[in-house]
């Protein structure tokens, strides 16, 4: 049996990883609901390293970087007036980095994420933050709608633990799985920030 390849691959259109000199970097919901809130997230200290390591390399290499930044509920999930709603100081935007604020997972949805990108004027992005599954996916899925190009950095990412069928998945199968899909057809798949410096 032959080995299967991705639809990236089986229609032609797979693509390099992007390099930092050549992408935008995109930061989504490294808030602090994520590390004291309900949604706390198991890999996320390991995942929070990785993700300061790729902002100190695109800093240094001048790459335009987008936070994204969810408002939730007021008293509730993401609290945009409590603690638990805000950016996480480790991650904290540096003067000159974009802001986005979004009320959906998808960063695009009623925001100006893509005027803000055409901006920029690159068309590869570099994709990091949380959840997995839910944030990360749904902005990569719709970026390709808009043509961009996506690069996701796996090690940068992380997901929580789901209730299914009376079950629980883990949250490393979550992630697994999600990184499979959008590497099927999404986007170009790193497995960690070293990788992806190690190309230029």
């Amino acid at each position: 049996m032959s080995q299967p390849q991705t639809m990236l691959q089986l229609s032609g259109r797979s693509y390099a990883p992007a390099k930092l000199g050549d992408a935008t970097l995109l930061v989504i919901d490294v808030q602090e609901e994520y590390r004291s809130g309900v949604l706390a997230l198991p890999d996320l200290p390991a995942a929070l390293d990785e993700i300061n390591t790729l902002l100190a390399a695109a800093r240094q290499a001048g790459t335009p970087i987008v936070h994204v930044h969810h408002l939730g509920i007021s008293g509730g999930l993401f609290d945009p007036q409590g603690f638990r709603g805000q950016i996480m100081p480790e991650a904290l935007p540096q003067l000159g980095e974009t802001v986005l604020a979004k009320r959906l997972p998808n960063a695009f949805a009623g925001t100006d994420l893509h005027d803000t990108l055409q901006r920029l004027g690159r068309l590869d992005l570099i994709v990091c933050g949380f959840m997995t599954h839910s944030s990360v996916s749904t902005t990569i899925r719709a970026a390709k709608d808009y043509g961009y190009r996506c690069t996701v950095v796996d090690s940068a990412c992380a997901t929580r633990d789901l209730p299914f069928g009376g079950a629980v998945l883990k949250a490393q199968e979550v992630h697994r799985m999600e990184m499979a899909i959008l590497a099927d057809n999404f986007a170009a798949w790193v497995p960690t920030v070293n990788h992806l410096l190690a190309q230029g």
